[in-house]
């Protein structure tokens, strides 16, 4: 037995709206053998686009039950039922998401004549329930209401059940079939394509702009994870409702992996993506010459249009970086910040501090650059060299005196004399102090996979 399903709603996600009107139609296999809707009072104000679209307005659901008042006979009329509706997920997750606030618990197989139709009646230019309801000779006089939207499907699914001839429906309804939890637009062979190797995976909008992308130990795995539960809230039901392909890049390990997503949403910038699309370092040790001539040394929050001598972590790890710095080269604490008070200097060399003068911008100077100098110097180059995306190459990844240059693949026998040897066989990327402390941390980890050049 199937329950087909539609209703109207005072907005597009579960979480923060309300349901206006339900209606369901019990069908045999052959025919609808019982009808049920009601107008459901949502206990808010129906906005006016809403309004307009479906003719529902406050004063038609003030006297309507509230969905609480009618959730013991619609669970019971759905309860062992299989849950049909065009663009099934945001119908089930609505009803699903109000029946466990009334204290009903609804576990449904689930059908989406979207999908179906797609599958039993491929080539159609559209399968919006309008356009198939026209181009199949379905009437319905009552578009946006929801008996005539639900009795419209009914009768497609009719329609689709009498020209199933693959057993579209029957597959779809096995237990091990991705059908039921898949986005309506999203095709099951996008699925099946995938491989379950590290890489990035992109997801694609109807035009088809990347919206989203991810990382994964296991592609196919990760991929069909975004689609289990039933999270009625307004950011996944819109993110499923635009997912129509997707893409992806096989990456020779989960860290080359890593790095890609981070370099593709700085890249791509896609809508769905919220993490490190704005990463940078909190702090960062900065370099500038004051007007009297002297170069002052600073610990500060990110500047993003200055770039700093040396990328912290955190306010403490600089300065104590600057501390040692200080005492390492015998700098001005009060010249660098450590020292803020009027009291006299604590430097290594009070009588000829360069706060008080007894030195020159000059000579001051020349112990700033040796110290910023050896700094740089002691920023790391070292490379990862690791699985590859085949048995016969490496995957590279380059740290250039602290900084993330590249990665790519090289050939299983290849062996680098120098840096130089090596860059010509990665692509440059643009890096930041996320993928750089990524890569460290990995190399920490694993210093066999460590290349370290001169």
């Amino acid at each position: 037995m199937y329950a087909i399903v539609d209703i109207e709603t005072t907005g597009g996600h579960a979480s923060a709206n309300g349901i206006t009107e339900i209606a369901i139609c019990i069908h045999d296999g052959k025919k609808v053998i019982r009808r049920f809707e009601t107008l459901v009072n949502p206990q808010r104000d129906i906005p006016v686009y809403i309004r307009a679209l479906t003719g529902i307005t406050n004063e038609m659901v003030q006297g309507a039950p509230s969905f609480e008042d009618v959730a013991h006979e619609i669970f019971h009329l759905l309860k062992g039922h299989i849950f049909v509706a065009h663009n099934v997920n945001f119908d089930y997750s609505f009803l699903r998401y109000h029946l466990n606030a009334a204290g009903y618990e609804l576990n449904c197989n689930k059908l989406c004549t979207v999908r179906l139709g797609r599958k039993i009646m491929p080539g159609l230019l559209s399968y919006s329930l309008g356009k198939l309801c026209s181009h199949l000779g379905i009437q319905n006089n009552s578009r946006h209401r929801a008996m005539g939207d639900a009795a419209a499907t009914a009768e497609l699914f009719s329609l689709l059940l009498k020209t199933d001839a693959n057993n579209h429906i029957g597959q779809a309804l096995k237990q091990n079939s991705k059908e039921q939890v898949l986005p309506a637009n999203l095709s099951k062979a996008d699925i099946e394509r995938l491989p379950q190797s590290p890489g990035v995976y992109y997801f694609h909008d109807q035009k088809g702009k990347v919206v989203y992308v991810g990382k994964a130990k296991n592609i196919k795995k990760r991929v069909c994870s975004h689609f289990t539960g039933n999270n009625p809230g307004q950011q996944r039901q819109e993110f499923l409702k635009n997912i129509y392909n997707i893409s992806h890049q096989v990456c020779g390990t989960e860290l080359i992996a890593f790095v890609m997503e981070a370099v593709e949403i700085k890249r791509l910038w896609p809508k769905y993506n919220r993490s490190l699309k704005r990463f940078e370092n909190t702090y960062g040790l900065y370099a500038y010459e004051d007007q009297r001539g002297y170069i002052r040394l600073a610990v500060d929050k990110h500047r993003k249009h200055m770039p700093s001598v040396y990328a912290c972590n955190s306010l403490v790890e600089g300065h104590n970086l600057l501390t040692t710095l200080v005492e390492t080269y015998s700098l001005c604490p009060k010249l660098c910040f450590i020292q803020k008070n009027d009291a006299p200097c604590l430097g290594n060399n009070v009588n000829s501090c360069a706060c008080e003068g007894h030195e020159t911008p000059d000579e001051y100077n020349t112990k700033v650059t040796a110290a910023i100098d050896e700094l740089k110097h002691a920023l790391p180059t070292f490379a990862i060299r690791d699985e590859g995306r085949t048995s016969d190459e490496h995957s590279c990844i380059l740290i250039e005196k602290g900084r993330f240059y590249g990665m790519g693949y090289i050939s299983h026998y290849f062996d680098a004399d120098n840096i130089q040897q090596l860059k010509n066989h990665l692509t440059p990327y643009p890096g930041n102090d996320y993928i750089k402390n990524m890569v460290t941390g990995y190399a920490s980890r694993f210093p066999e996979r460590k290349m370290v050049f001169a």
